[in-house]
């Protein structure tokens, strides 16, 4: 059995397809494996309890609140009201859910920039 080509091709968001094509004796398979990308989650400053907002900046409504200790995806980011807290100040929001925002100055990336793609 030989392998003629391998491609990877773009594929849901999050995930990754590839396309295996083999030829014997003038039969062909294809053969498409999905795999989900890792999702990383990171920690809220120490002893805050932070105001989750419907957009970038506090004019936004308030949809919840996490709790100390909390850990968060960040799915995108996007700019918006600049915010001071525990990790500098900022104008990254990060979007933890489906418009659900909080200020990256209160979220330990490791980074005083983009962590994640820009939300559309």
């Amino acid at each position: 059995m030989s392998v003629d080509r391998v491609q990877e091709t773009e594929g849901r968001e999050g995930t990754a397809d590839t396309e295996v094509t083999e030829d014997r004796e003038g039969l062909e398979a294809v053969t498409t494996a999905t795999v989900a990308a890792a999702v990383r989650y990171y920690s809220v400053a120490p002893g805050v309890r932070l105001n989750v907002r419907s957009g970038p900046g506090t004019n936004y409504s308030i949809v919840r609140v996490l709790p100390e200790g909390a850990r968060v995806p960040i799915y995108c980011q996007r700019p918006g009201e600049r915010i001071s807290g525990p990790y500098g100040t900022t104008n990254i929001w990060d979007n933890i859910a489906d418009g659900d925002y909080i200020s990256d100055a209160y979220v330990y990336t490791g980074s005083d920039g983009y962590v994640a793609p820009r939300c559309a």
